[in-house]
């Protein structure tokens, strides 16, 4: 591929400079001399200095041979764009490429939050770089004052704005779910953008009430490479449903895990996987949709120990679901992790299952009282079991993780295991030993 593109850069650019010598030449060859008749002779004769009108071909063609020139600066510099990009230089934030395999755009799903700006300021603040991460706002709703503070951004940001802001004809008991449909849409036609419009080959999609951490940006970079290669993988989360303070370790800000929920929130995939959910995506209820099992198809995400992001939204078409009592205490990273430093190999399927259900199940069984009271010898992980869908829910309520379950996947689930904190102890909530399936009637 290098070499194919290398040749065409030097073939168009032969052709460039080949051009124009023809066009130089042309006009030496056809400097103005002009014919006129001298006085007293029947013939004519060639005359050194030129007439108005040869004056006016020269001045016309002067002017065409700049146009020319200016047009062909243009398809050098496309020839240019699609150079191999540069190996970035060691210790440098800078990674400018220009070919798009590389670009991770950050498409911002807005609508009529003004605290967009919280959003922006902190996605820029901590951005490496303009060219590998172009930042596409999205905006519904049409909302004025929303619109203005995204314009605020000039050529900082893109601003696109969904054309259709018309009421969706929904069933009768489905009026109060109107902004879910409205949500629904409004993806579909982002997303288009990105994948078909724009042509891009990857998208981390953030929603305008999330704040970034400081190595948002590097995590994505370093986790595109692992989804691209890695088909048991459908998308990479900066979200952790369980990352509230106290019950993550802040001593692992590195630690990533497997998991088969959708966690959302900040999350990356590539425009294949777009190419697939676009034909039958739905019209309303997105996320949940997203976690069927036929749209999953037991494949997993990447999510983080500690989030990368933090949503500061309480209000919003789910009015406040979930953000008193879990959302508004998750604890954003604080310590940037150099994630392409690091090597991830063990994220690979075969390498985590093998390795993660082994820890797990090597840790001593231990009961609910034992880690309610504080009882635990040792410095753990410990194993907690569940035997029904009701037992973990009761457990999960009492231990204070999220207790739903969507199509029988807890959140944070990896084969049915939660991986947590607990009184400065790891916890492994799990099904027992032998584990196959979910069951999609646990919901």
């Amino acid at each position: 591929m290098v070499r194919k593109r290398g040749s065409l850069i030097l073939c168009c650019t032969f052709l460039f400079i080949t051009w124009n010598a023809i066009l130089v030449l042309l006009l030496r060859d056809r400097s103005p001399p002009v014919q006129s008749r001298v006085p007293g002779g029947e013939h004519m004769e060639l005359v050194s200095k030129p007439t108005h009108f040869a004056v006016g071909d020269v001045m016309r063609m002067v002017e065409t041979f700049e146009a020319e020139l200016e047009l062909q600066k243009k398809i050098l510099l496309q020839i240019q764009s699609h150079r191999v990009p540069f190996e970035p230089l060691k210790g440098s934030k800078q990674n400018i490429v220009a070919n798009t395999e590389h670009i991770i755009p950050i498409l911002v799903i807005a609508c009529n939050r003004v605290t967009i700006k919280r959003c922006l300021d902190k996605l820029l603040q901590y951005r490496p770089s303009a060219e590998l991460y172009p930042i596409l706002v999205s905006q519904d709703c049409g909302h004025a004052e929303t619109s203005k503070v995204i314009q605020s951004y000039r050529n900082q940001v893109t601003h696109l704005k969904q054309p259709d802001l018309s009421d969706i004809p929904v069933r009768p008991e489905h009026k109060k779910f109107q902004g879910y449909y409205k949500i629904s849409r409004h993806y579909r036609w982002a997303l288009n953008q990105v994948f078909k419009t724009l042509s891009y080959s990857s998208v981390v999609i953030v929603e305008d009430d999330l704040e970034v951490a400081s190595d948002f940006f590097e995590y994505f970079q370093a986790l595109l490479p692992l989804l691209k290669s890695d088909p048991s993988l459908w998308c990479v989360s900066a979200w952790n449903d369980n990352g509230r303070d106290g019950f993550v370790d802040p001593a692992k800000v590195q630690l990533l895990y497997r998991t088969d929920f959708f966690p959302g929130l900040g999350w990356m995939l590539l425009r294949e996987l777009w190419e697939e959910l676009e034909p039958k995506w739905p019209a309303s209820f997105w996320d949940d949709w997203m976690r069927l099992p036929e749209q999953r198809r037991n494949r997993a995400c990447v999510r983080p120990e500690i989030s990368r992001t933090l949503t500061f939204g309480r209000q919003g078409v789910s009015l406040g679901q979930f953000y008193d009592k879990y959302l508004r205490f998750i604890k954003l990273n604080t310590e940037y992790v150099p994630f392409t430093k690091l090597d991830l190999a063990y994220l690979g399927e075969e390498t985590y299952q093998e390795h993660f259900e082994k820890e797990v199940y090597n840790a001593p069984l231990v009961t609910y009282e034992e880690v309610k009271q504080g009882q635990l010898k040792g410095s753990g992980p410990f194993r907690l079991q569940y035997s029904s869908k009701d037992n973990f829910k009761i457990l999960a309520k009492n231990l204070g993780i999220m207790d739903d379950l969507k199509s029988g996947v807890p959140r944070t689930g990896y084969r049915g295991i939660i991986s947590f904190i607990s009184r400065g102890r790891r916890i492994y909530l799990t099904a027992p030993p032998g584990w196959k399936h979910y069951d999609p009637s646990w919901s």
